[in-house]
């Protein structure tokens, strides 16, 4: 059943609210201000638990609701909402997403979409009741880079896929940490919030990597193995090796660490028989590698809010670029993570602390070494033989 606007030749203005404007938010208020002035959107309403008056890129006069339950229950229909966008902690997510859904809305939501596979279970089927649109904020998803790698692999340019490996080496201080309670947090007030390194700031590379390599949803994935540890004073992880094997039968490895000397670019590696093929999904570049040369292909992305309007309004006659079933291999991985063992501390002698009070930080020993080894083996850092895995 079809959800989407009718098309017609008036202009459709879609009313939007958004549910936490700050944070990640921030991004979403300056999308909705472009769309604004396109004409596309108008922002009826903001939902916080907060008073939003200090943004001070929001319209004067946005109304302010604590509650998207208030928002919807408010007697003014210019407020209440169309589309709905979601960007809060992990753990609300569901919550906030089947009150918009049952109100007949569309949703925007951040990623990830939730902390465990039977939340997205139930989502899914929460989606296919009330037969709204629920897009996810993979914003990799609306790239033309990672549709161009899918092309490659598709074409055999580079033979048999055998595997695909992910290297994310990032930094991050104390500050980020603390920026919210659930920040690093495995369990919050007897709730599950599954933070980490490999279901939020590097669960682009994740989920990127799984779509590249043909893995989308729930039932593509056969196993997953996760080896993770944390070097901050935390509850989560900051520096963790995945092991995904695919029902096709291909392998996938992924070193993951918040804790490198320095930041570089994440990258996505496709092995093939004849070839590779490297995603470098920050920056929407491709790299393809033959015996015969290298060539590079540089892409652009479509924002996956504009994405959910088009589909809505029917000038895209096709799924969502990121719909919710989409996400279920990538679902399946963070269940992974919720279900395993707490993370291990990495041993006090394979670290150094840089940097002073809300800039301070670890770096492990080796990380980035060791995330390269992984990520090409398809192996955990156990298997790999890393000295704080051992």
């Amino acid at each position: 059943m079809s959800t989407a606007t009718p098309p017609s030749d008036a202009p459709v203005v879609h009313t939007v609210t958004l549910v936490g404007p700050r944070g990640f938010g921030a991004t979403y208020r300056a999308r909705l201000a472009a769309l604004t002035a396109q004409g596309r959107v108008r922002l009826g309403a903001v939902v916080s638990p907060d008073d939003p008056a200090g943004l001070d890129d929001l319209p004067d006069g946005t109304p302010w609701f604590r509650t998207l339950e208030e928002n919807l229950a408010s007697e003014d229909p210019a407020v209440r909402p169309d589309v709905v966008i979601v960007s809060t902690p992990i753990h609300t997510h569901l919550p906030i997403t089947e009150v918009a859904l049952r109100a007949g809305c569309d949703v925007m939501l951040e990623k990830p979409p939730v902390p465990s596979a039977a939340d997205h279970a139930t989502l899914l089927r929460l989606v296919e009741e009330t037969g709204r649109l629920c897009q996810v904020g993979f914003q990799t998803f609306g790239s033309t880079a990672v549709a161009e790698v899918e092309r490659i692999v598709a074409s055999g340019e580079i033979g048999e896929v055998v595997s695909v490996g992910t290297v994310g080496t990032w930094t991050r201080p104390a500050s980020y940490w603390a920026r919210a309670p659930w920040a690093g947090r495995r369990v919050l007030d007897g709730v599950e919030v599954v933070d980490g390194v490999v279901t939020n700031p590097l669960a682009h590379a994740v989920a990127t990597a799984l779509r590249v390599g043909g893995v989308r949803r729930t039932d593509d994935v056969a196993e997953v193995e996760v080896d993770h540890f944390h070097a901050n004073p935390i509850e989560a992880d900051d520096t963790s090796s995945v092991r995904v094997v695919a029902t096709s039968g291909v392998t996938f490895g992924f070193g993951l660490s918040l804790c490198a000397p320095v930041r570089t670019p994440s990258r996505i590696t496709v092995y093939g028989t004849l070839g590779r093929v490297v995603l470098y999904y920050e920056t929407d570049r491709v790299e393809v590698q033959l015996p015969e040369g290298v060539r590079f292909v540089q892409g652009d992305r479509v924002p996956l809010l504009d994405d959910l309007l088009d589909v809505r309004e029917r000038r895209a006659e096709r799924e969502l670029l990121c719909s919710l079933d989409a996400t279920g291999a990538f679902t399946q991985v963070v269940e992974a993570v919720r279900s395993a063992p707490a993370p291990r501390r990495v041993p006090e002698d394979l670290v150094r602390w840089v940097g002073e009070g809300g800039d301070r930080r670890p770096v492990v020993t080796e990380v980035e070494e060791w995330c390269e080894r992984v990520a090409a083996r398809s192996q955990t850092f156990a298997a790999a033989g890393a000295p704080w895995a051992v």
